[in-house]
């Protein structure tokens, strides 16, 4: 096999990655004054304590961006090696706009969980997503199995 790298189909899972640290900075901007109005002191919290054991004091909205945060961490990790075996095998343009179409309905689901978390929305961009993942995931067996 050939290698014809193609750096531009690792855009959109840089993007996804800085995201998914915006994320992770938003939970923490949620998540402490959540504790700290809850009466939560961390400093004396029991050894091995978890999030879930307080989840059901917070209140919904923090509970919503952990929840996507925790979603980031889930799904995207079937597309970071997808686009990596694209970059690799030279992604051809559709590929390309199909990261890109990814990366976009991921931060669209994020901001919707997050700001109104309706069920029927969210689970349309989920979808949405699923479906460029299975188009980059037939761009990625047919670039590797010829």
């Amino acid at each position: 096999m050939n290698l014809m790298l193609n750096t531009q189909i690792l855009a959109p899972a840089a993007v996804l990655v800085a995201w998914s640290l915006v994320m992770m900075v938003w939970v923490v901007a949620t998540r402490f004054p959540a504790f700290k109005a809850a009466g939560i002191d961390l400093t004396v919290a029991p050894p091995g304590g978890r999030y879930p054991d307080v989840e059901p004091t917070m209140p919904p909205r923090v509970n919503w961006v952990a929840h996507n945060y925790n979603h980031l961490m889930e799904q995207p990790t079937i597309f970071y090696p997808l686009v990596v075996i694209l970059a690799i095998t030279g992604a051809p343009d559709a590929a390309i706009w199909w990261a890109w179409a990814y990366t976009s309905f991921r931060i669209l689901h994020s901001l919707w969980q997050t700001l109104v978390n309706t069920v029927p929305v969210r689970f349309l961009l989920f979808m949405c997503s699923n479906v460029c993942l299975l188009a980059l995931s037939y761009f990625a067996l047919r670039m590797t199995l010829g």
